[in-house]
C-alpha cells in the first residue's frame, strides 16, 4: 500500500472508531459495538504501524527526540510516494 492508501484507510478506521466512541458513551452495554470497537481499534493501530514503519512518524509527538527534523523528510522515503 502507497503512502495515500494507508492515509485514507488509517482515516476511516479512526473515523469509524471516534463514531463507535461517541455511540457506547450511551450504549456500554452494546456488546456488539463493543466489538466492532475493539476490531477497528485492532485495525487502526495495524495501518498506523504499517504506516510509520514505512513512511515514517505520523506526529512530532510519536518521534524520539528531534528525529522528525532529521533527512529524509517522511515524503521523500522509498516506497510511500503518492
Amino acid at each position: 500500500m502507497n503512502r495515500t492508501e494507508l492515509t485514507q484507510k488509517l482515516a476511516a478506521a479512526d473515523f469509524v472508531l471516534w463514531d463507535l466512541h461517541l455511540y457506547l458513551d450511551t450504549h456500554p452495554d452494546d456488546l456488539g459495538a463493543v466489538a466492532q470497537y475493539n476490531n477497528y481499534y485492532k485495525q487502526s493501530r495495524r495501518l498506523r504501524e504499517e504506516y510509520e514503519s514505512t513512511c515514517g512518524k505520523l506526529t512530532a509527538m510519536k518521534a524520539q527526540g528531534v528525529e522528525w527534523l532529521k533527512n529524509p523528510w517522511p515524503w521523500e522515503k522509498c516506497g510511500c510516494d503518492g
